[in-house]
């Protein structure tokens, strides 16, 4: 992953082979910019993106990721990895591959004397360690139901729609602005300060780790501070990331642009009026939906937000460490 042909590949591979909603009607589009992201945090290693190549002319068909991270699991700190982008090339699928790969990349962080992972499935593999809830709060209405992502209910019509979720044009909270380098400090202590009420949950240990996930990038990830404007003190903490998917088959939208939440920090002010701030800001750059996991203390304003429940869940998977099942709302852990 240290070439951009290498990348490209990862991008072909996974746009046209990987996740796809129930009634192919969507499908992940990460971006070239995204993967490398999401692959290549301080401390990764090469040797743990792992793909599988036809022998005649080398295509890729075929991969598995991990990057290094430090896990809490009820007060008890695991070094692990987090696995992603488990992706088999559909002509494939009926030749086992997939557990070729579980296997090979578990030896390979073996190696590094590791023995512990974190990963998510949408399916149930006996047993999760939790399980969380997919909510999405609609940006675009018109757009969203005309690709089928949403539907108007049938006593109200379109107008009533988009007032229905029509946002400020602005953000309300004094100070809101984007993080900077020089924020990174106070930012990081301002989040690791929150995360252990949580029982499963994973450190940002250096202000290098914490700059690489969070310092904003243009389509890839966006995050804010609010500051206090007579302290100048960080006081609250919000970022999503931006995964588009692509829209199959449709004569006229070819692209729903989704912003993921990430990890957010309500300090001074209260939890509706930050997130509904990042819900602004989100509308602003041009994403449709904002998608939230009812997981760390999201409850607090799903609800009030109109944020709608949606069809998936998201299981989360602790490998090679046995703990008691984690309730939605102790999971502190976002995976792209």
């Amino acid at each position: 992953m240290n070439e951009d042909k290498e990348i490209d590949e990862v991008y072909t591979l996974l746009t046209n082979h990987y996740v796809e909603d129930d009634d192919n009607m969507f499908r992940f589009d990460y971006s070239r910019e995204f993967l490398s992201w999401a692959l290549k945090p301080p401390g990764f290693k090469k040797n743990w993106h792992l793909g599988v190549r036809t022998k005649a002319g080398g295509k890729l068909v075929a991969c598995i990721t991990a990057i290094p991270a430090t896990a809490v699991c009820y007060q008890r700190e695991i070094p692990s990895v987090e696995i992603n982008f488990l992706c088999v090339h559909r002509k494939l699928r009926s030749h086992r591959l997939a557990p070729v790969l579980i296997r090979e990349i578990t030896r390979r962080v073996n190696r590094e004397n590791i023995w512990q992972a974190v990963y998510t499935a949408g399916v149930v593999i006996p047993k999760p360690a939790g399980r969380t809830q997919y909510f999405h709060r609609s940006l675009n209405p018109k757009k969203l139901i005309e690709v089928g992502f949403s539907r108007r209910h049938s006593r109200m019509k379109l107008a009533s729609t988009i007032k229905l979720y029509k946002l400020p044009e602005k953000p309300l909270i004094p100070g809101v602005r984007p993080l900077t380098e020089a924020d990174v400090p106070a930012a990081r202590k301002l989040l690791m300060d929150f995360l252990p009420r949580f029982d499963l949950f994973t450190k940002f240990d250096t202000d290098e780790e914490f700059a690489h996930w969070f310092l904003p990038r243009k389509e890839v990830i966006y995050s804010y501070v609010v500051e206090d404007a007579e302290t100048k003190e960080i006081t609250d903490f919000c970022s999503f990331y931006s995964l588009p998917s692509s829209v199959i088959k449709h004569p006229k939208h070819k692209t729903l642009n989704a912003a993921y939440s990430f990890y957010n920090v309500a300090g001074k002010h209260p939890w509706v009026d930050l997130m509904q701030d990042a819900l602004i800001l989100a509308r602003n750059e041009g994403f449709d939906v904002f998608n939230a996991l009812n997981l760390m203390e999201n409850e607090s304003f799903l609800k009030e937000l109109k944020f709608g429940a949606g069809d998936g869940n998201l299981h989360y998977y602790l490998f090679n460490w046995k703990c008691p099942e984690i309730d939605h709302s102790k999971i502190g852990i976002v995976l792209l």
